[in-house]
């Protein structure tokens, strides 16, 4: 078994899947209004995006009663305050919660929470 991709559900696969092109730079594949891809040339495994209509974002950090995420994306970097600026540029929100000083907590366009930080020398 190998595993291929993360499946993220979103109201917008296509506008998804061109927001984590942006930060990753890994290839658009599938491009439909129900489903979309990214995969990294390495052949790694990539992202998916698919069509949820009804998708209700996390909160983070969630309280009783939210909905809680279920996953995060971990995603290294070589200069954490340039790459926090790409990832606004591109569509993502600083998350106002920050439970480290070496990682931001960002949230995608549909609400997912990932992570951004610099891996220790």
């Amino acid at each position: 078994m190998r595993l291929t991709a993360t499946v993220l559900d979103t109201p917008d696969p296509p506008g998804l899947a061109r927001f984590y092109q942006r930060l990753l730079g890994w290839p658009l594949g599938t491009d439909t209004p129900q489903w979309a891809t990214l995969r990294p040339e390495d052949g790694g495994a990539g992202l998916s995006f698919q069509l949820e209509e009804d998708h209700v974002p996390p909160v983070w950090p969630a309280g009783p009663g939210d909905p809680r995420m279920q996953l995060h994306l971990d995603i290294e970097v070589d200069d954490l305050d340039a790459a926090v600026t790409l990832a606004v540029q591109a569509g993502a929100t600083v998350a106002e919660f920050q439970p480290q000083d070496d990682v931001r907590v960002c949230l995608d366009p549909a609400g997912h929470p990932f992570c951004l930080f610099v891996a220790e020398g």
